[in-house]
């Protein structure tokens, strides 16, 4: 029996050790990048950047008329996040905030367009946990933020 506990704590050591969570700091930030950067692509005209599709601001005006702000800020707001946050994010460049910017978004989602427990429970949990974990742990080894950390002597990344 103590052969089997041993085998497991050497396991549970292996798994817990920094370099299998930088990878799995490395999946959360590039499957919470997915989610918004799938929004965003839906907000833009197809093969431009940033070029704001006009049918957006209908969708703002009719679907989402909780927001507490005018659809005007809130349509360039929304687009621009979801295109600028997925992006630091994949690199590992200001992970936290990055991470946190989302949160307050998919809270804003929750609170203002969908505040169903359906909608919580089938997306705005999935944000908030990826983003919880990135946000108390940071990006990881494999990050710009881990390699200005070392860069400048830093102990958290």
């Amino acid at each position: 029996m103590s052969g089997l506990v041993s085998m497991y704590n050497r396991l549970t050591d292996m798994l817990s050790g920094t370099f299998v969570e930088s990878i799995m700091q490395l999946l959360a930030r590039i499957a919470l990048a997915g989610i918004f950067w799938r929004s965003y692509e839906t907000k833009v005209v197809d093969g431009t950047w940033l070029q704001i599709d006009e049918t957006q601001y209908f969708i703002f005006e009719n679907e989402f008329s909780g927001l507490p702000i005018p659809t005007d800020l809130a349509v360039p707001m929304a687009t621009y996040a979801e295109f600028l946050f997925p992006i630091l994010l994949v690199l590992g460049l200001g992970t936290r905030f990055s991470a946190l910017a989302l949160m307050i978004m998919a809270l804003v989602i929750q609170l203002f367009v969908f505040p169903d427990a359906a909608h919580f429970f089938g997306w705005a949990i999935t944000v908030l946990g990826l983003g919880g974990f990135l946000l108390s742990r940071g990006a990881g080894l494999f990050s710009v933020d881990a390699l200005i950390a070392r860069v400048t002597g830093s102990k958290t990344a």
